[in-house]
């Protein structure tokens, strides 16, 4: 099973709530190197710390980091975005874009760059971080892109598995980090989705789904649609479903 003792590790978005956890914790795990990326990186007070400037959105950008980072045993793809009222429908063309390309293409992409520094290694791992909206449209253009990226998840761990790449997709509602500042209800704490994720990664899992709310979510999957949007079902439903969001 993969380890993170002796493991080379590169975070995006390692300067957010959630990233700067990834760095810390999988240092505390063992890691002997960890990559801490990000548009404009900063400065950490550990020589194991390696800052290294990573913009997903940049076709150049993660082949040079790739090529940079050739000894990298774990991939975590964490840095995403959203916008504020993030509706398919009232968000420009251009907004709709950058949240595929964030959140969608830039993680796709940087996978298929560091594929084949993964594949040297005889264990490698991807982390791939999805969100509860992955199987719940209630973030609009954000969920469509992080139900493709669920999609391309599984592509990738079929395609990665014989060479000895294992794939993790991490499903989690609300967690305590800026990006969900506008939201209500109860919130995750960054240091414990990071400690479920690497508890998965250890133990060889492929799915972390790290909260009630992701869980019943993922349950009703299978169930009609109006199960899990009963909104479509009137007036009533709707309200019922309001106070469900305000929950969350």
């Amino acid at each position: 099973m993969p380890s993170l003792n002796g493991a080379v590790v590169l975070v995006t978005g390692a300067n957010g709530g959630i990233g700067t956890e990834f760095v810390h914790q999988a240092l505390a795990r063992g890691a002997a190197k960890v990559y801490a990326t990000a548009r404009i990186p900063k400065a950490w007070d550990d020589d194991r710390v390696v800052p290294l400037k990573l913009d997903i959105n940049s076709p150049a950008s993660p082949a040079a980091a790739a090529l940079a980072a050739r000894d990298v045993t774990v991939l975590i793809n964490n840095a995403g975005m959203f916008i504020a009222g993030d509706s398919i429908l009232n968000l420009s063309g251009a907004q709709i874009r950058e949240t595929m390309e964030t959140n969608f293409f830039g993680p796709v992409l940087l996978a298929k760059a560091f594929a084949p520094v993964l594949t040297s290694h005889p264990e490698s791992v991807i982390v791939d971080m999805h969100s509860v909206a992955s199987w719940y449209a209630f973030g609009g253009a954000y969920s469509a892109a992080k139900a493709a990226l669920w999609s391309a998840t599984n592509s990738l761990r079929l395609e990665l598995a014989p060479e000895g790449t294992h794939v993790v997709g991490v499903h989690v509602g609300y967690v305590d980090t800026a990006m969900a500042a506008h939201a209500t209800g109860p919130k995750m704490q960054p240091a414990d989705l990071v400690r479920l994720t690497f508890d998965a990664v250890e133990a060889g899992d492929y799915e972390v789904i790290a909260d009630e709310l992701t869980a019943s979510v993922k349950a009703a999957l299978s169930a009609p649609v109006p199960s899990l949007y009963p909104e479509l079902l009137g007036p009533v439903s709707a309200e019922i479903q309001v106070n469900v969001k305000a929950d969350k």
